[in-house]
């Protein structure tokens, strides 16, 4: 279950009767939307429905049985944030829109590049001062994965910026190949790997381009700054950092 900081009122009226019950915001519009696929408990602050939920009120079971033809809690739950509406106030969409807007820079400044800067990636300042100069105003309500496109259209004109993926290509000699490779493996998509006769493991890596500098802080971590890396540009093309 979440805290009662975390959750929002979802309010359903029904049959002359008022529902309410307390769930995480984002868990309530993918209810919402039917894209929840996690365990309902986790997401919920009260396994209860009230009447009002400020005062602990509880509704009458014959109310719960005339609206949803049940009193199970956990039933009633996901109807009442389907058809009902979710409620927020003033101090939580701040809070809301604060945690969305956050996400919404991680997730550019991960995926972003700088076009005009050989594709360096850019720092997460420069995207939030971007966003503010371009005005863009973050939906809480919203998922952050819906607003990436919006949110690159209006920096586009303020920065230089594309989504790109790179594909890299590591060696690490054989002191360290046995633990740096199954780091490195997990850090993006491995495209393939190949041990060499000399214990040295070589693998080819693809992963957003905003996270170039972080896979050459974990190399250089895992083999002690010892291993080659290679940006792939095309198969004839190989930058060498």
């Amino acid at each position: 279950m979440i805290s009662l900081d975390e959750a929002v009122t979802a309010r359903l009226e029904s049959h002359g009767a008022r529902f309410e019950v307390l769930v995480d915001p984002d868990a309530a519009l993918a209810i919402k939307r039917g894209e929840f696929e996690g365990d309902l408990e986790d997401v919920i602050a009260a396994e209860d429905v009230f009447e009002n939920a400020s005062r602990g009120d509880r509704p009458a079971e014959s109310d719960l049985e005339d609206v949803f033809g049940t009193t199970d809690p956990m039933e009633i739950i996901p109807e009442v944030i389907r058809e009902g509406e979710i409620q927020i106030t003033a101090e939580q969409r701040r809070e809301m829109q604060e945690q969305k807007r956050r996400q919404l820079v991680d997730r550019i400044t991960r995926n972003a590049v700088n076009p005009q800067m050989d594709d360096a990636p850019h720092p997460p300042e420069r995207i939030e001062r971007a966003l503010e100069e371009a005005g863009f105003k973050v939906d809480p309500m919203e998922p952050v994965e819906s607003q990436v496109d919006d949110a690159l259209d209006d920096l586009r004109p303020i920065i230089p910026i594309r989504f790109d993926e790179i594909v890299m290509a590591v060696r690490v000699p054989a002191d360290y190949a046995g633990s740096a490779q199954a780091r490195i493996r997990e850090f993006g998509e491995l495209e393939r790997e190949e041990w060499q006769s000399d214990g040295s493991w070589v693998g080819v890596v693809r992963f957003p381009a905003g996270l170039q500098n972080d896979f050459y802080d974990l190399v250089n971590e895992v083999s002690s700054g010892e291993a080659e890396t290679r940006v792939i540009k095309d198969e004839d093309e190989l930058e060498t950092r």
